[in-house]
């Protein structure tokens, strides 16, 4: 069971534990509520927050003045809010004015000068502590940071255009940095400690957040938010020049006429960002079944359901893989099954799914070309076990896929669609490929941007047939030479 919001932010389990050891309770009655609103309790009698307790050593760093102050009304809102009736409220911005308006009550109690700006910003930053990510919760925020990197309490990066750099913000020290990391995954439902000190999160955005502590961690916590570009739609990822107008209409085209697509790709270079984008192309009165490890991807279709995978439990049971949910979405009445990464033996159900009559899939491999994604699958199809002869499991995968698209991170930083190759079938035991589109890389200029054109081969592809069967024309010029730039 997952710890609740009391536990969560205050480290107890319902009551204060007094110096001595012994617990503290509030007399009968002792409840009541504030003038503002605010749920309250009496103050408790027992220690700071478990958050702020010693959980690797004291802190090496003195803190500064406004840090103590922080720290000290942080502890003072956590002993004297009523976590269990602030925890029936659902509207966290709600919840975030209650907050401030308790912790500006406590301000007027302190000593300590400030300005109106630091009292602000110093309410803004309790507010983060109990209800975001801490410290990080501005980075969060903002829109143009990609990816936030903490590689311990005081080293942290973000990414920006993609490029990485540092920044100055940084948590007190690894109890702070581990009670975020704890209530980003019990959100979830998930945990993380010593016998189980990896964890796949997400953030109610659909972010992707990666923790890994102690003893893997050798130096410090380590926690990856990695944010979904959800709001990059298709015009969107044209604008910033990932693609053409030209590749899109055949792409959207591909989507519509229900052919099954491959999105191959690096780390980082944008798969599920764009499959996303293509899913906006699939029909509303379809039912859409998405299966992902960390559930990231944003359909704005009215009939979709979101499956995502479960980890082992304390006892190391009761965990459900990938593979698992591709056979029971194969049950569960499908027009199209879009699984976010495929990374093993699910590879072989999914390829089986789009040869029994759920065209129209979607999903995404790490791999560096089109070729290499093929030979990824194949590898993959190992993994389920069975002993396929490499000429069976090259008839799946010829089958089954009709588009595969590779997308990389350049060098800038700038995302680009460096391929669309159309899987055309057999040739002896050779899966034949034949590319559409290309990115051709010229150069780069004098501020490290990468200088390049879109091309288009001069092959018409053969699934131009099944495409206007289904309403959809291709004119020549989408195949002309040097379609864009």
């Amino acid at each position: 069971m997952s710890k609740s919001l009391r536990e969560r932010l205050t480290g107890r389990n319902g009551a204060s534990v007094a110096p001595n050891g012994e617990t503290a309770t509030a007399p009968d009655g002792a409840e009541g509520s504030t003038a503002s609103g605010v749920p309250f309790a009496l103050p408790a009698t027992g220690s700071a927050s478990g958050m702020f307790g010693p959980r690797r050593g004291s802190e090496a760093d003195a803190l500064s003045p406004v840090e103590e102050l922080k720290r000290s009304v942080h502890r003072k809102l956590i002993e004297r809010l009523d976590l269990e009736a602030l925890e029936l409220i659902t509207d966290e911005k709600l919840i975030a004015a209650q907050i401030r308006t308790a912790v500006a009550e406590l301000l007027r109690g302190e000593t300590t000068p400030l300005s109106q700006a630091e009292r602000e910003e110093l309410v803004e930053q309790v507010v983060y502590e109990v209800i975001g990510l801490g410290p990080i919760e501005p980075l969060f925020r903002d829109k143009t940071v990609s990816d936030i990197l903490v590689n311990g309490p005081r080293d942290i990066y973000v990414e920006r255009g993609g490029k990485l750099q540092r920044v100055v913000t940084h948590f007190r020290n690894e109890a702070h940095l581990l009670a975020v990391i704890d209530r980003i995954v019990s959100r979830v439902g998930r945990r993380v400690d010593e016998s189980s000190p990896m964890v796949d999160a997400r953030l109610p955005d659909g972010s992707r957040v990666n923790a890994i502590i102690s003893p893997l961690a050798v130096d410090a916590p380590v926690l990856s938010i990695r944010r979904f570009g959800a709001e990059l739609g298709a015009t969107k990822l044209v604008e910033l020049g990932a693609l053409t107008d030209e590749m899109l209409y055949l792409l959207s085209g591909c989507v519509k006429a229900r052919l099954n697509i491959l999105v191959s790709g690096g780390t980082g270079s944008g798969k599920t960002t764009l499959l996303n984008a293509l899913s906006s192309f699939i029909p509303s009165t379809e039912r859409v079944i998405t299966i992902e490890d960390a559930a990231e991807l944003r359909l704005q279709q009215e009939h979709v359901v979101r499956l995502e995978t479960r980890p082992p439990n304390a006892e190391g049971r009761g965990e459900v893989v990938m593979r698992d949910l591709v056979k029971n979405a194969l049950r569960m009445r499908p027009d199209r099954i879009i699984v976010g990464e495929v990374r093993s033996g699910e590879a072989l159900d999914m390829l089986q799914a789009m040869n029994t009559g759920h065209e129209g899939s979607l999903t995404t491999v790490h791999a560096n070309t089109p070729r290499d994604a093929i030979s990824r699958l194949e590898t993959m199809i190992l993994f389920a076990g069975t002993n396929l002869p490499d000429r069976a499991m090259r008839d799946q995968i010829a089958s089954a896929l009709d588009v595969v698209i590779q997308v990389s991170r350049l060098s800038d930083g700038s995302r680009r669609v460096t391929s669309v190759t159309e899987v055309t079938g057999m040739e002896g035991d050779v899966v034949q490929m034949q590319e559409i589109y290309r990115y051709r890389r010229i150069g780069i200029s004098a501020e490290g941007k990468v200088l390049g054109q879109f091309e288009a081969t001069g092959v018409r592809p053969r699934f131009a047939e099944r495409l206007k069967i289904a309403g959809i024309e291709l004119p020549a010029r989408l195949f002309m030479e040097q379609t864009g730039g």
